[in-house]
């Protein structure tokens, strides 16, 4: 996995880079000492990284504006000295979230969540999935799903015909299902592109057999959704 780390402290940096090169499936590609740097560098080339190490608060440009900054954003560790901002941090789906001083053992914990995760969205991607309902297990088409909802421990994958409900995680169907064509707009909701019928305000509308469903808009995950949509007429 190709890595970069962005942190104004020169010694929590060099700490990174060090585990970095100690772990076999990693590969230290650049090192920033701030923000402003990395976007100028990375504005371009996100597809090439796999795993950022990200510190919170550094001059210029913070770690929550990096956050808001780039579109397709790879997989983010937060290494911070405090930790008040880790909510938030989470609102933008990081992976994990490191308290300074890092240990070499909390560290491997960390960027080996992140291998699963990237090992799990390099597989060949196909159209289906199967759920178990009852004592069967019924095919999917991914085409067919409308979006997906959380409702406590459990998730309700809506497609145009059924509802299934499945004890799963959002973060865990937002890792499984093909983030070309599915993106999390909330908390609470990750919705199919192909299904949008429009967005207006804080909101999106898909159209279902039981009418016009409206699905909110997350404030942690506007920015992000508004890049990653192919908008005509940006101004």
């Amino acid at each position: 996995m190709n890595c970069i780390v962005i942190d104004d402290d020169a010694l929590s940096r060099r700490v990174i880079e060090e585990f970095i090169t100690r772990t076999g499936f990693l590969e230290l590609k650049n090192s920033f000492q701030n923000a402003v740097e990395a976007i100028n560098a990375l504005d371009k080339h996100t597809e090439e990284i796999d795993l950022i190490f990200l510190d919170i608060e550094m001059p210029e440009m913070d770690g929550i504006d990096f956050l808001n900054t780039l579109i397709n954003l790879p997989q983010v560790i937060i290494v911070s000295s405090k930790e008040k901002y880790a909510l938030e941090a989470f609102g933008y789906d990081v992976t994990d979230y490191l308290l300074k001083p890092v240990t070499y053992g909390r560290f491997y914990k960390a960027v080996l969540k992140s291998k699963n995760i990237h090992d799990t969205r390099s597989k060949k991607e196909i159209d289906e999935i199967f759920i178990k309902k009852n004592s069967a297990l019924v095919q999917l088409k991914y085409d067919d799903i409308l979006w997906v909802e959380a409702l406590e421990n459990y998730v309700i994958i809506i497609s145009y015909n059924e509802k299934f409900t499945i004890h799963f995680t959002m973060k865990s169907i937002e890792s499984q299902f093909p983030a070309s064509q599915f993106k999390r707009v909330h908390r609470s909701y990750i919705v199919n592109l192909s299904k949008i019928n429009r967005i207006e305000d804080n909101s999106i509308y898909i159209k279902s057999n039981d009418g016009i469903k409206a699905i909110p808009i997350g404030k942690a995950y506007k920015d992000r959704f508004m890049k990653d949509i192919n908008l005509m007429g940006k101004q």
